[in-house]
């Protein structure tokens, strides 16, 4: 090691990814299964709270606008440094929401849809949409935890 070479704190990046069935009860358990995977990895309380709040509406969303019949969805962590990357991918490309740098389009008050990306830009530190490998789109949050 050279005199000026300073030693680095090992990086330890945590990835976990189901493919799960197009319906409310995939959706339901892409929560619950992110949720028991981050209390694996040691991190209950708030960050499981928000991450399993998040993949909620992620998941919701892709079962009922990304919906290609006969086709899954699929949700995705990656923890790496103090960031927890969350994302939910469908197989249909178009029906993509609106860019994060615009925010979500508020529904007006008579509306009975429509507020869960509001949720996810109010919980998550930084949200986007990225096209898929493949047919679709990924739409992801991260969070600093």
């Amino acid at each position: 090691m050279s005199a000026h070479a300073r030693p680095q704190a090992p990086v330890t990046v945590r990835m976990f990814t189901r493919r799960l069935g197009s319906t409310r009860r995939g959706a339901r358990l892409a929560r619950l299964l992110v949720v028991r995977q981050l209390d694996a990895w040691g991190y209950r309380g708030e960050p499981s709270d928000v991450a399993g709040a998040i993949v909620g509406e992620l998941a919701a969303n892709a079962v009922t606008h990304g919906l290609v019949p006969g086709r899954d969805f699929e949700v995705g962590l990656v923890l790496a440094g103090g960031t927890l990357r969350i994302e939910v991918a469908d197989t249909r490309g178009e029906s993509r929401p609106q860019a994060a740098e615009a925010g979500p389009v508020a529904p007006g008050p008579d509306c009975e849809t429509g507020r869960g990306l509001l949720l996810v830009a109010a919980l998550a530190t930084r949200w986007g949409v990225a096209d898929r490998r493949g047919p679709g789109k990924t739409v992801w949050a991260e969070i600093d935890i």
